[in-house]
């Protein structure tokens, strides 16, 4: 039986990775910080299955000893402050965790088992403002958050230790990928809540930023299954994980209106556009200046020819299904809330 040690593993995609490491038959690790009110998210339904470890990025001493603990053959590096828009508020602690984060663990590997094969995520952020369309695993980096900034320190710290001290190291530079376990502070899962609970007669209007923002959106179940088959290879690499589909934000609001039959007509640009229901004349998207960046990351769209070719990966969950499903699922919620 394999061991693998996931951190991040109450996240998103440390969830969904647990998932299918347990379908394969894997001990699974996982850390978790220590909290005053324990809180298991979105791994409750298997937190019987798994073992937990307290431990911090920032604290290497608690990675090394997890490490002892866990003896793991494969290591997911998935912890992170993952909200872009934070990292302009949180810029050193945003650099602590995803940056010197990454070479604390790459160090307790090196010191404790150094024969562990090691993910890192990296992510389409560090492109920033696009040098090439669509971005491959050759195109150059230009960060444009301290996010960006600290997740190509932990990417090129990655390649360093490979190169370095020959261990099994790779980076997965995933594009967007949302999921129904996404956190409700991201523009995906704040768009498919809004949508039900307005569906709902629960609220009237949902506010956001650049609707002209493009990206590429995936779904972090087909995305996790690109993670573990990097580290089925032969030899370490890294892979851009993509759709080769971009979409804009306000595509995304209209695809998740739509699942409620609900029809957008939009009036006015910039600033002062709002998308209205065509059948009752009501403004359900308004655009507030407040949740704009700084610095914009106008577009992404990823080329993942490379991890189809080399790893046999390929998207399941096209764009409909993955807005459908997180639709469906904040429509139950709503309703769960009425009974």
């Amino acid at each position: 039986m394999k061991k693998a040690l996931i951190t991040g593993i109450t996240g998103q995609d440390g969830s969904y990775l647990a998932e299918l490491l347990l379908e394969k038959n894997y001990e699974v690790y996982g850390i978790w910080r220590r909290k005053a009110t324990v809180d298991y998210g979105n791994i409750s339904h298997i937190k019987n299955k798994i073992h937990l470890i307290y431990a911090d990025m920032t604290d290497p001493v608690s990675l090394i000893q997890a490490m002892q603990i866990a003896q793991p053959d494969e290591v997911y590096n998935l912890a992170a402050q993952s909200f872009v828009a934070s990292s302009w508020s949180t810029p050193l602690n945003t650099a602590e965790t995803n940056a010197l984060g990454v070479t604390n663990l790459l160090e307790a590997i090196r010191i404790v088992k150094p024969d562990a094969k090691f993910y890192q995520a990296s992510t389409s952020e560090m492109f920033g403002l696009v040098q090439e369309m669509p971005q491959t695993e050759k195109t150059p980096f230009y960060p444009r958050s301290p996010y960006g900034v600290a997740k190509l320190y932990g990417h090129w710290i990655t390649k360093n230790y490979r190169e370095s001290y020959d261990l099994f190291a790779c980076s997965g530079i995933l594009f967007n990928h949302e999921s129904e376990r996404r956190g409700m502070e991201f523009v995906t899962r704040k768009i498919s809540h809004a949508v039900a609970e307005i569906s709902g007669g629960f609220r009237d209007c949902v506010e956001l930023g650049n609707l002209s923002a493009k990206r590429d959106w995936g779904h972090s179940q087909d995305y996790v299954r690109a993670m573990w088959l990097m580290l089925q290879q032969e030899k370490p690499d890294d892979y851009v994980i993509a759709t080769n589909e971009t979409r804009t934000v306000r595509e995304f609001v209209e695809t998740a209106f739509n699942h409620v039959g609900i029809e957008l007509r939009w009036q006015g640009e910039g600033l002062n556009e709002v998308g209205i229901n065509k059948k009752n004349n009501q403004v359900v998207v308004k655009v507030n200046p407040e949740f704009f960046r700084p610095a914009e990351v106008e577009v992404l769209l990823g080329n993942p020819e490379k991890a189809e070719k080399v790893l046999g990966w390929k998207r399941e969950i096209d764009f409909p299904e993955l807005v459908a499903r997180m639709v469906q699922h904040d429509l139950a919620l709503v309703q769960k809330k009425l009974s």
